[in-house]
């Protein structure tokens, strides 16, 4: 039996700040029929330049549909807060695409 994971679409969402990506992910999940991978960090080398110096991707699965929705909930929430950095959907990874969306830097000291 395969991995149904890749069934799903991912919808990535790239905010300033933990605080936000807690947020955002909080209002996809509520707004569609969601659920959340493993968030990712990104330190970038302008970090001090930037409205919050870290970077937090917000990972959500589920239908396109359901991802599309979430998206929208949860980026309205994040460009009410710190902000939105970046936006994707994929509607079906491939096999090492789903690898990589199990690479998590928040688990690293």
């Amino acid at each position: 039996m395969g991995n149904l994971n890749n069934q799903e679409a991912v919808g990535l969402l790239e905010v300033f700040g933990l605080v936000c990506a807690f947020l955002a992910a909080d209002a996809g999940c509520k707004a569609a029929n969601v659920r959340l991978e493993v968030f990712d960090k990104n330190k970038p080398g302008n970090a001090d330049a930037l409205p919050v110096p870290l970077l937090v991707t917000v990972k959500f699965r589920g239908s396109v549909a359901d991802v599309e929705e979430a998206m929208r909930a949860a980026e309205a929430v994040a460009k009410a807060h710190a902000g939105v950095v970046s936006k994707h959907i994929i509607p079906r990874p491939t096999a090492d695409t789903e690898k990589m969306l199990k690479v998590s830097a928040l688990d690293k000291n």
